[in-house]
């Protein structure tokens, strides 16, 4: 852009919003971003997230990097978890850095089910899905395992409908240790190919209990697990996140259009905060015909009866787009928000943006982490830069 052409018109992105009882600054929302850099011993996250997560705390509402809600739900090296009381107090420092900076960050809940590896699991066993399954490609096993840091992924077990209680109970305790650590909410990954979206996604549910077959059935673990969420957040503190198309391991649905506008219809209804979707891309794993993922999306708008989130490689100048035309109420920006930590600073100058380094989004320390350049300096009374 020179210095002589218009400033692109980004106010839509900038307009406050109501997300449950919450008010957004602006409707730039930081998506989940798994980064790999949580400690080993004990899944902890340490000042340098805080950091990392102050300096983003400009978004209208952040949702935190993936986070197991158990030792069974881990399925990659270094992610953070949040079923102890260490866990949550080390969360702590984030919440209050985000706090601090005038921010809001929600914390989103995972269980990645049969993509995972035995090394990874409490017991040395096989993960955990909905049906016998073995996800396409490696696991992310880091130092956990000798041959790492790619192995390739073993054969998951379905798990048995006398275990699902237990689940509901881990995500329960979960979402306790997030209000512990100091979240404003919680939001629930039920998408990307992992847990509930196993049990969604007819190409993996082979189940004949009441948990698989018809679309109502596979749609019940989801329901579950919000209902669990609730008992111990109010509704109004509780988002989803759901892919139509794309996802780890190759799972797949014979028919989204019909799956996801339905999961969508099932979480109409409940005061949630939020439904979060991740339309097809060219990378991340969600592969597919755009014009028609994009028809699924605006469907689940339009079954769901509140915030509507989206996500999946949309500029701002797209996302502008799709609030005007009200096919969402706010976008939430992944790779944009690594490489921009001031990104709605820098959306309502119109740039310039800065580009994302790949070789650092997994893994490692500082560099490329919390050094890319930013119009809006944060405070560090860390001095960890």
């Amino acid at each position: 852009m020179s210095l002589h052409d218009p400033k692109p018109d980004n106010s839509a992105l900038l307009d406050s919003i109501e997300v449950g009882d919450i008010v957004a600054a602006n409707r730039v929302f930081m998506a989940p971003l798994t980064r790999a850099r949580s400690e080993k011993d004990g899944h902890l996250q340490t000042p340098l997230h805080a950091l990392y997560y102050a300096q983003r705390a400009g978004a209208g509402l952040i949702v935190s990097e993936a986070t197991q809600i158990s030792q069974q739900g881990q399925g990659y090296a270094w992610t953070p978890g949040i079923y102890t009381e260490e866990q949550a107090d080390s969360w702590k420092l984030v919440t209050d850095a985000v706090h601090n900076a005038g921010g809001r960050i929600f914390a989103q809940l995972w269980h990645v089910g049969a993509v995972s590896h035995p090394v990874f699991q409490p017991d040395g066993g096989a993960p955990v899905s909905s049906s016998e399954w073995t996800p396409e490609g490696d696991a992310f096993v880091g130092d956990y395992h000798p041959d790492g840091p790619m192995v390739p992924h073993q054969q998951a077990r379905a798990l048995r409908e006398g275990e699902i209680p237990a689940l509901l109970d881990d995500y329960r305790n979960a979402a306790r240790m997030a209000v512990r650590a100091g979240f404003d909410g919680v939001e629930l990954h039920a998408a990307n190919g992992y847990l509930i979206d196993q049990f969604l996604r007819s190409g993996v549910n082979q189940r004949t209990d009441r948990y698989g077959g018809s679309l109502e059935n596979r749609a019940r673990l989801l329901g579950e697990v919000v209902d669990a969420l609730t008992e111990v957040l109010p509704a109004n503190r509780v988002g989803v996140r759901l892919t139509p198309i794309g996802g780890a391991g190759g799972s797949a649905d014979a028919h989204p259009e019909e799956t996801y506008p339905a999961a969508a219809a099932v979480l109409a209804g409940r005061g949630l905060a939020y439904l979060h979707v991740v339309r097809a891309t060219d990378h991340g794993g969600a592969d597919g015909e755009r014009s028609e993922g994009d028809k699924i999306v605006q469907a689940m708008g339009d079954a769901f009866d509140s915030t509507f989130v989206v996500n999946g490689n949309l500029s701002p100048e797209d996302a502008v787009k799709w609030i005007n035309e009200g096919w969402a109420d706010a976008v939430a920006f992944g790779r944009l928000f690594i490489a921009n930590p001031d990104l709605p600073a820098r959306i309502a100058e119109g740039g310039p943006y800065n580009e994302a380094d790949g070789d650092t989004f997994y893994g490692g320390g500082a560099h490329g982490y919390v050094d890319y350049p930013s119009l809006i300096q944060v405070d560090d009374p860390l001095k960890l830069k």
